[in-house]
Order: C-alpha cells, then structure tokens, then sequence
C-alpha cells in the first residue's frame, strides 16, 4: 500500500481474537506470581463468582492528570467468593522446555460436587471416580507417602488442586470448579507440607488476599450476541448525505 493522506489508526483490540463463546468459562491463569523463597508459603489465586455491580465515588490519585485530588463515580464488580477445599497436590519439575507433571497426589475423600466434574452425565453414571484411590491410599498409606517424598526430592514447583463449594451460592450449578493454585514462598520440602496440611480442609478467601490488595482478574466476559461491525469494533459510521458507497 503505497502513502495515505490521513491516518487511521484500526478499531478494536486483536487481543480477545477470536472473538466468539468461550470453551472454558473459568478463567485461565497463564502466569503466576514470582516464587520469593523469604516468604512464608502461601496461595497466590482463588475462585470468585460475579454477584452483580455497585458503583464507588473515590478520589483519584493521578498526578498529571486533570482528575487528580478530583472526585470520581467509578463501576465496581461485587463477587461472591465461598471457602475452597483442597484436594490435592501436583509437583512440576523445571525442565529446558518449560514445567513437567511428576505427580499427582489426591485427598482420601472427594465430595460428590467435585465428582460430577470428571462425569458428563452424573445421574447415569456408575458414581465410582477414586474408589480404588481412596482404597489403595486406606490399605498403603506408604505408597502416598513415598509419592509426597518425590515430590519433595525432584520438584520446583508445587501447586495445589482446590475446588468451589458451588452450592453455598445461589446458581444452579451442582459441579464444582477445580483449579491448580501455585504455592509461593519457602523451600519445596515447606510447600509440600504446607499443601498437606491444607487437605481437606476450607481455605477463606482472607487467607489467600488482604484488604486494599492490588489483583489481576481472569475471566471470561459476557456475550454480547449477533453484532454488526459498528458495535463489534466500534468502528465509526459515516454521517447522512456522505457519499457512504464511494469511498
């Protein structure tokens, strides 16, 4: 394309390309936190679900801007955010080409919300997901344990497997969500012990964040349905009585 008189900068954002329904409505974490081994380990995510908006008026700290020391109305996001219960831990170990999956180590008892996960029809379904997990871990508890110690031995990183207790809010969801939460802070060995003590166990939302805290969301935004391009990609429309078909 050879010179242009005016310039045109494009419309819209080719960040959320394709821009169609997602597959996954949870949100993906592609990053998490920096590992700081001086800190005490601790969880670096956790699931909340949209209960509706507010709006704030908050003075706005912006030096160089003409709304600094001004009031401001700004939209705000209220979510509902229940205790989550770990069920698991994961080890990776750090290879050339990014983390490797060592293992996996489970909790003895899973409740039946988080079972409807691994089931597309749960109703029909024989309902027997880790009955022989939870078999071999009450017979050999040392086999557990011997996975735990190759965690500890070979691994970098330690995430662990929380699910939502979904019914505590008002959807008419049943399946619980699951997710991996990295552990930061500590030696391998500290994290490990961390995660299992956790097992089972209810992890509140004030464990995880503290008030004032600056976050990163991730999740999937509403539909906005069958859009022309003016709305798509807010694109402008030519006024009246502009020859709009010869451009």
């Amino acid at each position: 394309m050879s010179h242009r008189k005016f310039e045109r900068p494009r419309h819209g954002s080719l960040q959320y390309l394709p821009k169609k329904r997602t597959k996954h409505h949870r949100g993906r974490i592609r990053s998490f936190p920096k590992d700081d081994v001086t800190q005490a380990p601790h969880l670096t995510a956790f699931i909340g679900y949209k209960a509706g908006m507010s709006h704030v008026v908050r003075e706005i700290e912006r030096p160089g801007s003409k709304l600094h020391k001004k009031e401001a109305v700004e939209a705000v996001t209220v979510l509902e955010a229940p205790a989550m219960v770990v069920v698991g831990i994961v080890g990776y170990v750090a290879t050339p080409n990014g983390l490797r999956t060592l293992t996996t180590v489970w909790a003895n008892h899973l409740s039946d919300d988080l079972k409807r996960r691994f089931y597309k029809n749960w109703y029909s379904s024989k309902k027997k997901a880790f009955t022989k997990y939870a078999k071999k871990a009450a017979e050999k508890p040392q086999e557990i344990e011997a996975e735990i110690e190759r965690i500890k031995k070979y691994c970098q990183v330690v995430r662990v497997l929380a699910h939502t207790q979904i019914r505590k809010i008002k959807l008419r969801q049943k399946v619980a969500n699951l997710m991996e939460i990295q552990i930061n802070g500590g030696e391998t060995a500290a994290k490990v012990d961390f995660a299992k003590a956790l097992f089972e166990q209810e992890v509140d939302v004030t464990k995880v964040f503290g008030e004032g805290e600056v976050l990163d969301v991730c999740s999937a935004t509403r539909g906005h349905g069958y859009a022309g391009v003016v709305s798509r990609w807010g694109v402008t429309r030519l006024p009246r009585k502009t020859h709009r078909g010869l451009r």
